[in-house]
């Protein structure tokens, strides 16, 4: 029996492992691979503390740190995909895919999510070489450049804000004839000279040579296509919550992320917290998952010693 079930090995999940670990709790830190959704990112600019590191880097350090504390108080499965998590009396279950069961007290969930793919011919063949699914990561190597921006909610207009700082003109491209932004947010990122947004559109293809060179898209109403140059395409049209092996436990949102109470982490379900993408939260990033998780852990610790 642990004192503690971790899932997911993104910075969330590794935040989590070193409090638990520090706080003498016993875990058991169950995940698929280290890093989360920026392992995929060339060069990241927004990690606290480093100017700039790649991806695969961070990945590598958060495994580093994480199995820095592999011992006494922490075990580490890596490889290991949870099923299915559920409340059984005052145990909580994991099940991984290999069959094996696991009990614990309590449970963090940082299992992250996967951004939703750019559906266009060539768009797989250009993923990390002009198409990139994180504006805050990769925005500053596409300075002074047309790019584009795919989506018309907060996410995608706040990506834009972002990149109008520093790219030479950001052109948003959007399926639907209107926005699912707030409106002040769009009025004020629209107001911007270099800024351009295009409704009712299909995306058809992206183009280029090693680089994205040009995206092709369709007007929804008249049929014209158009070949629009850019060397950069910010994808920004939702994320999927990895979180099929939690449902049946934990009644999720119309998104498919699991509710928490901001001040704690703490699930519905009493014994189980969440931190990171996979949850409600209302803004993503490596950053805020740290923080999340560690205000979980504080949590559960005090719940684990007021129960035990």
């Amino acid at each position: 029996m642990y004192d503690l079930i971790i899932i997911g090995g993104g910075p969330a999940g590794v935040a989590a492992s070193v409090y638990a670990a520090r706080k003498r709790l016993k875990t058991l830190f169950l995940t698929v691979e280290f890093g989360g959704q920026s392992t995929v990112s060339e060069t990241i600019f927004n990690w606290i503390g480093t100017p700039e590191i790649g991806g695969a880097e961070l990945g590598s350090n958060l495994k580093k740190h994480a199995e820095y504390y592999k011992g006494e108080y922490l075990d580490i499965h890596e490889g290991y995909k949870v099923t299915k998590l559920e409340k059984v009396r005052n145990t909580i279950k994991a099940t991984t895919e290999d069959g094996k069961n696991w009990e614990g007290k309590t449970a963090l969930i940082a299992s992250g999510s996967g951004r939703r793919k750019l559906q266009a011919l060539n768009a797989d063949v250009y993923e990390n070489k002009g198409i990139t699914y994180c504006a805050s990561c990769d925005g500053p190597l596409f300075a002074d450049q047309d790019v584009v921006v795919i989506g018309g909610g907060n996410a995608a207009f706040e990506s834009a804000a972002q990149l109008l700082a520093y790219c030479k003109s950001v052109t948003l491209l959007h399926r639907s004839d209107s926005f699912k932004a707030d409106e002040i947010t769009v009025e004020k990122v629209l107001a911007n000279s270099k800024m351009k947004a295009i409704k009712n559109v299909e995306v058809l293809e992206v183009k280029g040579d090693k680089f994205v060179n040009a995206i092709v898209y369709k007007d929804r109403t008249s049929g014209e296509i158009t070949e629009l140059p850019t060397t950069g395409i910010f994808v920004e049209i939702g994320q999927i919550p990895n979180t099929d092996f939690i449902k049946g436990t934990i009644e999720l949102d119309a998104f498919g992320k699991i509710p928490v109470d901001p001040r704690t982490q703490m699930t519905k379900i009493p014994g189980i917290w969440s931190a990171g993408d996979c949850t409600d939260g209302k803004y993503h990033q490596n950053n805020i998952a740290t923080g999340d998780a560690v205000k979980a852990l504080e949590d559960l610790y005090i719940y684990i010693h007021q129960n035990s």
